[in-house]
This record gives structure tokens, C-alpha cells and sequence, in this order.
């Protein structure tokens, strides 16, 4: 996990330095970048792999063509066993991910199974920029004056860039144009899809109106995550697993600390709530039930009122319920960082499962319905719970990995009978996922209800407090919540308080080029 600038054609290399500068919180053990006749490649490195010989940016056998990469490739050494003719320098997960598309072009993005950012340039002006299918690892971009920028976060962009940031679309690869081409402008370059977020072939509704799952059903699925789990713990630094609490954070700690325990290991867990709260009480029992090495961070309303504004600016975000969340993750990573350097969470559980409980209304209530349902909210999942996990987290160099958005768990979950996540036959939501893990976490924590994460940690009440008191400063407000520009509209008093904060940062940013919004606020 790191931080990475990138820019293609008219290069000015004081305004990547400023750029590169502004991450470096994402990267805080090294800093290295390469500046070429039509390329700056900038990387800010929190090392994981490789730990004493990854630097980054790396480059090929001839130093004619260079690459810098955020997030990690986690079937990296099947790769070098496909490469086994290649003589690699490090034991990087990037220069694996470097050396497929080096031999086999753009469409090697497609085999890579992590998250990722990557930028690649040639001394001879070929290039490319690519993101993962789901968008784990952010990235924007911005074009201009006969260049085009790249960056891992909106606060890297200079003030008179940040009107032209977009979301750089996950699953796509950008390459520049040819350089000295007749009529080309070597930094619009061109934009292909190379994966989709969700496999097509699992967007139908399978149908199953007369089968019910099967015990072999429940195995399948506590082995397809198993693998992913023990996958994520790919690492040369100790990893970790946020608590939250609820039973997708519960299951991540169940397999990872049967893997630690192979490894004669005792895996770190991290839990934060207030005193009392019912995330800090049940994320204690999962991790007495485990034997963890277990971490608790017990905020006080001053705790969590300090961290309000610099969640707003971390997250890049003014949505209520990612706020509300935001603020008890930093505290959260604040913590765990003191004692590793990767951390596992429960993100994407609810989104492949039917967790919410919006989606069990009534228009959602026939399996297909229901399928494109969890389709498209998994498909938004960059602009939104990912954006929130990776910022509060790189704040502090702290790498979160999310195991259940691993592409085969997504394509294999999915590929389950839409019909079986149904709230129907007295179902509780995700009781297929509750049923595969039964008796590998406590029983209580297995049938708990859902809370989002602001609330059962007790954050939203305190913040709640705090929007009230912001509003009577600025006085009494209009029946309407205002539209900002662009025709984004704030949805109540809350959002229009966060929104306050996040414009004294990214005043010039457009949010309907860059941010995604939850249903409601």
C-alpha cells in the first residue's frame, strides 16, 4: 500500500513534487520517482513486501520502462511462476504485475487478482495507467495544458487543478498518445475497459425456487473465503483485523487467527467504541472466543468531537454515514498502527449477502431484483465504504485489505441462488453466511443484529450532538437544503455541516465528478 503521482506530457516537475508531498502520509518510509522526457512517475512507500528491496519506482532489465504501484497483487508468486524465464530484482508484488504487462500488454491487467493503482512509462513515450475492477485503490485524474495528472488522493492536486479532477473508473487501463503522432495529443491518450467490477457471467439471478442449501452448500462458502483470508495475509509485516463488532468482521478474525496459529502466531485484533457500546462489548467476546491479541481504543465524546473536522478532510467525503463512521476508524488506526502495519476488515460481506436492510423491501423482493441489487451497490463501492476504509487508514500508514471482495469470493457468491438471500421462510438477513460460520464464532455474535458501524460504536449520538451545536452557531437555516454547485443537492442539516468542512479543503472540486452518495443522509 502506498501513494503514487503520475503524469504524462508536459511535465512540470515542481508540481508533482508539491503532489507527491501532499500523500505522504500514505507512504511514510520512502520516497522515490523518475522523471523521463514525456513521464514523471512519483511513489510514497509504506513497505509490506519486500520490506528491505521494493523500492519503487522499479524498472525493467534495460532501464527503458519503469512502473509504481498502490496496493497489492495477492497471486503475485503465481505470476513469477508463469514468468520463470524472467530474472526479477525484487520480491515486489508490483514488479510481478510489471513483468506480466511488459510480456503480454494491457490485457494482463485482467489476470491480476488484488487491489491496485499502477502507473507505467517507457522512455520511448508508451505508457499506461490502470485501476482494479472494484476500485479498492483509489486513484483520480486530471487533464490539462497539454498534460495529464495523476494522483492516489483529491489533496494532491494544486488549487487550479482540482476543477478538473475526475474518478479515474476502476476496471480501466489509460494509455497516452503516440508521442509526435500527426494530429495526436500525446496526453489525451485513450481510455479501455479491461474488467468489470462484477463478473457478467454471475449477473443473471441463478434460480433455485425448490432447492435449499446443503451442508456441502455452507462448505463451499467457508472454503472460498478461507482462501481469500489466507491469501490477504500475504505479507512480510504483521497484519491484523479491525473488530467491528458485527459478524463479517467476526468471520475475517475466526479464519485469520487459524492461520496466525499455524504460523505459532496470536493474531492482533482492534476494536473501538464508548464505554459500553455495543460494538466494543461484542468485538470483545469474539476475540475472548479466539484467544486474540486484542486492542481497544474507548473514546470520549472530547475523542470523538476533536477527530470530526479531520475525518471530513481525511475521508475527502461530507456523506453522513461515511462521517459517522470515519470518525471511530481514525481513532481505530490511530491505535492499531502502534502495533502492525496491515489490517483485515469486513467490507463488501453486506453488499455480496443482502446485509442491508433496504434491500429487503419490496422492490428488491424477487431474485433478479435483488441480484442487480447487490450488483450495483458493489459496482459504487469505490466512491463510497472503500473510500472511507482505504483514507482513514493511509492516513496513518495503516494498509486495510478486503477479503471478501476478492474476485473469486465475489464470483462464487454471487453464483449462489439469489433466492437464498431472500428474507422470506423466517430468514434474518445473510442467514446463508450466519449458517457457513456457526460455531467457528460465538453463537451470540452469529445471530446479532446489524448496526452500521457509526452507531453501534456509539459515535453517532456524540456527532449527532455536535451537528445540533454547528447549527445553532450558524443560525437558523433555510427550509431547504441547499443545492451546491453542479446540481449536487444536501440531503439535511448533518450532510450540510460536513459539507461546510470538506468545501474549506477541496473548494474547487466538483462532487459529482469525484464522490458517490449513500440512498439517504
Amino acid at each position: 500500500m502506498c501513494g503514487i503521482v503520475a503524469a504524462y506530457g508536459d511535465i512540470d516537475p515542481e508540481k508533482c513534487e508539491r503532489m507527491l508531498a501532499r500523500i505522504h502520509h500514505r507512504g511514510p518510509d520512502d520516497t522515490g520517482r523518475v522523471h523521463l522526457e514525456h513521464a514523471w512517475l512519483g511513489h510514497q512507500r509504506l513497505s509490506i513486501m519486500d520490506v528491505s528491496g521494493g523500492k519503487q519506482p522499479i524498472a525493467d532489465d534495460t532501464d527503458s520502462a519503469y512502473v509504481v504501484g498502490n496496493g497489492e497483487i495477492y497471486n503475485h508468486e503465481d505470476i513469477r511462476d508463469v514468468l520463470s524465464e524472467v530474472r526479477f530484482a525484487t520480491d515486489s508484488d508490483t514488479e510481478s504485475a510489471f513483468r506480466l504487462v511488459l510480456r503480454d500488454g494491457s490485457a494482463a491487467l485482467h489476470d491480476l487478482r488484488g487491489m491496485f493503482a499502477l502507473a507505467m512509462a517507457h522512455t520511448d513515450g508508451r505508457g499506461a495507467v490502470a485501476r482494479d475492477p472494484i476500485g479498492i485503490k483509489p486513484l483520480y485524474w486530471a487533464r490539462r495544458d497539454g498534460v495529464t495528472l495523476f494522483a492516489s488522493e483529491l489533496r494532491a492536486f494544486d488549487p487550479e487543478d482540482q476543477p478538473l479532477v475526475e474518478a479515474f473508473p476502476p476496471g480501466h487501463v489509460w494509455t497516452p498518445g503516440l508521442v509526435g503522432g500527426a494530429g495526436d495529443d500525446y496526453a489525451v491518450g485513450a481510455m479501455v475497459r479491461f474488467a468489470d467490477a462484477v463478473p457478467v457471467e454471475v449477473r443473471p439471478a441463478r434460480l433455485a425456487p425448490d432447492k435449499q442449501w446443503t451442508e456441502e452448500d455452507l462448505g463451499h462458502i467457508r472454503d472460498v473465503l478461507s482462501d481469500s483470508v489466507r491469501r490477504h495475509m500475504m505479507s512480510d509485516v504483521p497484519v491484523g483485523v479491525f473488530l467491528s463488532g458485527g459478524l463479517d468482521s467476526a468471520i475475517v478474525a475466526a479464519i485469520a487467527a487459524k492461520v496466525a496459529e499455524e504460523k505459532g502466531e496470536r493474531l492482533p485484533t482492534f476494536a473501538v467504541g464508548t464505554e459500553g457500546s455495543g460494538d466494543l462489548l461484542a468485538a470483545r467476546a469474539v476475540a475472548e472466543y479466539l484467544g486474540t491479541d486484542h486492542h481497544e481504543i474507548v473514546p470520549t465524546a472530547e475523542d470523538l468531537e476533536s477527530a470530526l473536522d479531520e475525518a471530513v478532510t481525511v475521508i475527502e467525503h461530507f456523506d453522513p454515514a461515511l462521517v459517522r463512521s470515519a470518525v471511530p476508524n481514525l481513532l481505530l488506526a490511530r491505535e492499531a498502527v502502534e502495533h502492525v502495519k496491515v489490517v483485515l476488515t469486513g467490507e463488501g460481506a453486506d453488499e455480496l449477502f443482502a446485509g442491508y436492510e433496504y434491500v429487503h423491501s419490496e422492490e428488491f423482493s424477487t431474485p433478479d431484483t435483488l441480484q442487480a441489487e447487490l450488483v450495483r451497490s458493489i459496482e459504487m463501492l469505490h466512491e463510497l465504504n472503500l473510500q472511507r476504509c482505504d483514507r482513514a487508514t493511509m492516513n496513518y500508514g495503516l494498509e486495510a485489505r478486503v477479503p471478501f471482495l476478492d474476485a473469486t469470493v465475489m464470483r462464487e457468491m454471487l453464483a449462489i441462488p439469489a433466492e437464498w438471500k431472500l428474507k422470506i421462510h423466517e430468514r434474518t438477513e445473510k442467514q446463508l453466511l450466519r449458517e457457513a460460520f456457526d460455531g467457528m464464532v460465538p453463537h451470540d455474535i452469529i445471530w446479532r443484529g446489524k448496526e452500521q458501524f457509526g452507531d453501534g460504536s456509539g459515535a453517532k449520538d456524540v456527532l449527532s450532538a455536535l451537528v445540533e451545536k454547528e447549527k445553532a452557531k450558524e443560525g437558523a437555516q433555510d427550509a431547504e437544503h441547499p443545492t451546491v454547485e453542479h446540481g449536487w443537492a444536501l440531503r439535511s442539516d448533518e450532510e450540510v455541516a460536513y459539507y461546510r468542512t470538506w468545501h474549506r479543503s477541496f473548494a474547487g472540486v466538483r462532487p459529482d465528478r469525484t464522490l458517490g452518495a449513500f440512498a439517504t443522509a
